[in-house]
């Protein structure tokens, strides 16, 4: 049976290149979408998902985030000083109290499966997610929590996949789902991930989206598992081992996603969740339709 989902991993130690130089000095995770950074949207969705234990695998140069998500006291007692009662309740209430942050280091740029092992001493014997800093769910999705009922009730991993037109189906790794109809919010038993298919060639156009679910066996999978694609661990690979001793599902993504770590990906995000800022929205899609 399945254990209780509690745990995540969230990898944060890249260097952010494609963000440069922008990301020279600041943390690309740490980067601002309207007005909250990158990383507290998925520590957010995470918590929202459920899950309480959230580790961090990091790097030397990424302090900033853990800072993030610490109690600032000087700032807290200057604004409750000037009575800023609004800036404090944001700035105190950036991590729910049922949340704790962990963080483990990342000493080499390995590979998200070297990242995934690096949490290993703190997943412990259980099942875990891991989610990608880059890819943001749309506001308010609940396709992490779906994920975690779909696991809680087969028992097997799942690995989100969202469509992507056919033509564009060789810049991504792509899941093999024999042939089902899978349609958003659905869970299907997948037999592969080809990693970058020929348009020609692709089982279909579900591309692997950054959520994932994975039973804990993938840990001891990942110690063996060879260097692939740019000489790294590649939680892929793993993914590919893992299938032939038990089931994993694709699970279909119901909202939308934005690759947040390219730069076209990003600005798309920025105008999406500025149209629907609770404060900036309306004066922000007026200003908007004036400028088209």
């Amino acid at each position: 049976m399945p254990t209780t989902l509690r745990k995540v991993v969230i990898p944060v130690a890249g260097l952010g290149t494609r963000f440069l130089p922008a990301t020279k000095a600041i943390p690309k995770e740490m980067i601002t979408l309207v007005d909250e950074p990158l990383i507290q949207y998925v520590v957010r969705e995470a918590v929202a998902a459920g899950f309480t234990d959230i580790i961090l695998v990091t790097h030397s140069s990424k302090g900033a985030i853990e800072n993030h998500f610490d109690h600032n006291f000087e700032l807290e007692k200057t604004l409750a000083f000037k009575n800023k009662t609004e800036l404090l309740e944001k700035v105190g209430n950036i991590l729910p109290d049922e949340a704790n942050i962990i963080s483990v280091r990342q000493p080499q740029a390995l590979g998200l499966g070297h990242a995934v092992l690096c949490a290993a001493p703190i997943i412990g014997d259980e099942d875990f997610a891991v989610m990608l800093p880059d890819v943001i769910l749309s506001n308010n999705s609940t396709d992490l929590k779906n994920m975690a009922q779909a696991y809680t009730k087969s028992g097997h991993s799942q690995i989100m996949v969202e469509p992507v037109p056919q033509s564009e189906v060789d810049k991504y790794g792509i899941a093999d789902c024999l042939g089902a109809d899978l349609l958003p919010g659905q869970s299907s038993k997948m037999a592969a991930i080809i990693e970058k298919p020929k348009v020609t060639e692709a089982p279909s156009n579900l591309s692997v989206t950054g959520r994932y679910i994975l039973d804990n066996q993938i840990l001891n999978l990942l110690k063996v598992t060879p260097k692939g694609a740019g000489n790294e661990i590649q939680l892929t690979d793993a993914i590919a081992q893992l299938m032939e001793i038990t089931d994993v599902e694709a699970y279909c993504l119901q909202g939308t996603s934005y690759d947040c770590g390219d730069k076209l990906g990003y600005l798309k995000a920025s105008v999406e969740f500025a149209v629907q800022h609770p404060v900036l929205g309306n004066e922000f899609k007026t200003w908007l339709k004036e400028y088209i």
